[in-house]
């Protein structure tokens, strides 16, 4: 499962970053970079992703093991002076 879930998330920011280059240049003037992939990560995956709404977003990738930031540990409470 682990490796699944890493493709998945190499995949999906890879394919999200290529989307964020086209619209920047578009944005700014410049010569629009080449986009290559398949069709369901540019044609379906980055679209359906850009009209999601972060309340959606967020329980989606918590829900995958590995594609969000880890909290903190828990911190140990210390039991007695450090000297």
């Amino acid at each position: 499962m682990a490796r699944f879930t890493t493709w998945l998330r190499v995949n999906s920011q890879h394919y999200l970053l290529q989307d964020a280059h086209v619209r920047m240049a578009l944005k700014y003037g410049y010569p629009k970079p080449p986009v290559r992939g398949s069709f369901f990560w540019t044609r379906i995956f980055v679209p359906v992703y850009r009209v999601l709404p972060w309340g959606l977003r967020r329980p989606i990738m918590t829900a995958i093991p590995g594609s969000h930031r880890k909290a903190w540990a828990t911190q140990m409470q210390p039991e007695g002076p450090a000297i």
